[in-house]
């Protein structure tokens, strides 16, 4: 199985449909980055035998809480926790924790986007 193969599997594990969906919508602009993110983020990164599928998304959301980042990829990846069996309490906790590390302005900004998709999907 090729990389690209091996990310287009975990990716559908994490966020099934609306993953290529954004996949397939982000290769229609940037065909590069979009088989970046598939051949290296999933296909190499995240299909390492240490870590399960929850630990990577635990690590990776400690990342981005961290960095900052914003609603599209915070999104992505709380989306995507929630898929595979992470509660709400836990991304919660997750992003608490993170405060201490990264300063409450980026828990804060953390907190407002966990709190989208919450109501997106009808968890609050």
């Amino acid at each position: 199985m090729t990389n690209y193969q091996q990310g287009i599997e975990v990716l559908m594990k994490l966020a099934g449909d609306k993953g290529k969906q954004a996949v397939a919508d982000l290769h229609a602009f940037s065909p590069d980055l979009a088989r970046l993110i598939i051949e290296f983020g999933f296909g190499e990164i995240y299909s390492r035998p240490v870590f399960d599928l929850k630990q990577r998304e635990l690590i990776t959301l400690s990342s981005l809480i961290t960095q900052g980042a914003g609603e599209v990829t915070l999104g992505f990846h709380f989306n995507s926790a929630l898929n595979i069996g992470i509660t709400m309490e836990e991304l919660i906790e997750i992003i608490f924790h993170c405060a201490g590390y990264a300063g409450v302005p980026c828990a804060v900004s953390a907190m407002h986007i966990l709190k989208k998709v919450a109501e997106q999907r009808e968890c609050i």
